[in-house]
Parts: C-alpha cells; sequence; structure tokens
C-alpha cells in the first residue's frame, strides 16, 4: 500500500481520515454525552434531502447539504425548545421527508446516472482538495470554539439546570452544539455515508469511555481511536477492494465488541 501513497487520491484519503477522525472524536464526544445519537440520526438521514437539491439544480454538493442540514437542525432546535414532547415525532418526520426529497429530487433530475451508493455508504478516494479545505476549516471552527467556551458546554453537558443557575445560556450551546453535529455529519458522508455516519460518532466515543476521566480525555481518545480505525478499514478496503466506509465501521464495530467482553469480565481495568 506504501506504493499508492504517491497518488493524489490516496494522500487525500489519508488525509481526511486524519481530519474526519479529528472532527468526529470531539463533536461525536458531545453528542453522546448530550444523548443526541437518536436526533444526529435523523439530521444525517434528512441530509438526503441536500443531496438531492444539489443533484437537481446542480448545486455545489457539500454547500448544499450543509445549508439543508443546518435548517433541519434549527427546527428542531426550536422545536425541542418549547415542544420536547414532540421531539421524536419531528425527528422521524425529518427523517423520513428529507430521504424522500432526496429520492425524487434525484429521479426528476434529467440523465443522473451516478452512483448514488456512495452517498450511503460513503466514497473515500474520491475525496477532492475541496473536501480537504472544507474539512479542515471545519474542524478549525470546532477547536476554537470548545476550546474557547469548554467550560461553558462542559456544564451544559452535564448539568443543564446548574448551568442555567450560572447564567449559562444553555440553548445557545445546546444549538452550537447541533449546529457542528450536523456539520460534522455533512462532511463525514463522505467518508462512511449517512446510514453509517452515527456509527462513525459514537464507536469510538463509547470504547473511549471506558478509560476517559473527563470529556477532555474523552474527545482526545476518541479521535485517536477513530484514526487507528479508519487506518486499518481504508487499508483492508484497499487491498482487498472493499467498500471504504462500511469496512472502517465493521473494524471500530469489532474493536467495540472486545471492549465490550473486557470490561464485562474484568479481564482488563481501563
Amino acid at each position: 500500500m506504501l506504493d499508492t501513497l504517491s497518488y493524489t487520491f490516496m494522500q487525500n484519503a489519508l488525509i481526511s481520515v486524519v481530519l474526519v477522525s479529528m472532527i468526529t472524536g470531539i463533536i461525536g464526544s458531545l453528542v453522546v454525552v448530550n444523548k443526541m445519537v437518536f436526533l444526529s440520526g435523523g439530521i444525517a438521514h434528512s441530509a438526503y434531502g441536500g443531496i438531492g437539491l444539489a443533484i437537481f439544480f446542480g448545486l455545489p454538493m457539500l454547500l448544499s447539504t450543509s445549508l439543508f442540514c443546518i435548517f433541519i437542525t434549527l427546527i428542531i432546535a426550536m422545536t425541542s425548545f418549547k415542544h420536547r414532547e414532540h421531539l421524536d415525532i419531528l425527528i422521524g418526520i425529518t427523517w423520513a421527508a428529507g430521504m424522500s426529497l432526496g429520492i425524487i429530487l434525484v429521479d426528476l433530475s434529467p440523465g443522473y446516472q451516478s452512483d448514488l451508493m456512495s452517498y450511503l455508504f460513503g466514497s473515500l478516494l474520491a475525496v477532492t482538495s475541496d473536501d480537504i479545505t472544507y474539512m479542515s476549516i471545519l474542524l478549525a471552527v470546532i477547536i476554537a470554539i470548545v476550546f474557547t467556551f469548554y467550560r461553558d458546554i462542559l456544564a451544559v453537558s452535564y448539568d443543564t439546570e446548574y448551568a442555567t443557575l450560572r447564567g449559562i445560556k444553555t440553548k445557545f450551546f445546546y444549538t452550537v452544539i447541533l449546529l457542528l453535529s450536523s456539520l460534522t455529519i455533512v462532511i463525514s458522508i463522505k467518508v462512511v455515508g449517512l446510514i453509517l455516519v452515527i456509527a462513525l460518532l459514537t464507536i469510538p466515543i463509547y470504547i473511549a469511555s471506558f478509560f476517559s476521566k473527563s470529556l477532555f480525555s474523552m474527545m482526545i481518545n476518541a479521535t485517536l481511536l477513530s484514526i487507528f480505525f479508519s487506518l486499518i478499514g481504508l487499508t483492508l478496503s484497499y487491498n482487498y477492494d472493499l467498500s471504504s466506509g462500511p469496512s472502517i465501521i465493521i473494524v471500530s464495530s469489532i474493536f467495540a465488541l472486545l471492549a465490550f467482553i473486557l470490561k464485562s469480565f474484568k479481564r482488563v481495568r481501563f
């Protein structure tokens, strides 16, 4: 595989793996701690509506999908503030409606013959330099926000009532976390696809939680684990001509199962 590093597409794949692993390690930790996994799943699947809009109107894929996901996220955020009892129903509706809209728009797109499987299960080897630029900017924004407001985000994530009493704008930070999650989902679709993106946001964090004593250490450990799993998955994908996204998730799942077994039988102390 070392010989392939001379190819631009492989270099882009490796760079994107590291960038996305860092992004999902940080945001995935916030998603898990704030119990937003199901909510993020709704956003991920509704992203297909943005893909359909891009294809139908000939718009840039990342821009169209990002704006669509931001729109859906703001609707969900506002609803969760006022009508939290209806949140599950809203997520189900946006999940189904977003995917249905995307499929219909793709069906109506004249002469469109691209492989839709790449959006469902990822196409890591098709990452472009523009994608890497987007990933880099998003990572920089995430690091800046988390570093600047870490104490506030920590308080909101673990004890919302206490954070409110301290005068922290809990709704604002809740919305910020959701928006960053939606943008993370959009860029992760390029790597593992919208069907598997939630696994990328949760499995490394699940393993990291066994031996992390703080939110910050969880972010670091989840990032390192995600890079490790992604590199193994990418290697398997290249050597055996497999889809990169599912390969990464299978590797992650195997390690998650091993970690669960070791933890259950207390053979290893994390």
